[in-house]
């Protein structure tokens, strides 16, 4: 969710995030899956949100946009710096298959 939402920057709204998810990992991802854990990591402190102008296209609603505070950022570092270290070196494991 993180990773979809710096990909999207200022377009980050509910579902371009589950379609960005849906085409980086090729898998369907539900709408109640992807508004939960957008709720947990703005309660965590990782995103913001915030409602865009009403759209007729939309019945008058607005979206909500997402973006990343400076501490879901962190957390993104950490993750990928984490993964990084699994990953490393096993690559050979890999290779012999």
């Amino acid at each position: 969710i993180l990773l979809a939402v710096l990909r999207l920057g200022d377009d980050a709204y509910g579902r371009s995030i589950r379609e960005e998810l849906q085409d980086q990992v090729g898998r369907k991802v539900s709408r109640s899956v992807a508004y939960v854990t957008l709720e947990r990591m703005a309660e965590k402190g990782y995103l913001t949100a915030r409602m865009g102008e009403p759209s007729p296209r939309r019945g008058g609603k607005a979206k909500r946009f997402y973006a990343l505070t400076p501490a879901g950022k962190g957390a993104l570092l950490d993750s990928g710096r984490a993964l990084r270290a699994l990953w490393a070196g096993h690559e050979h494991l890999l290779e012999e298959a």
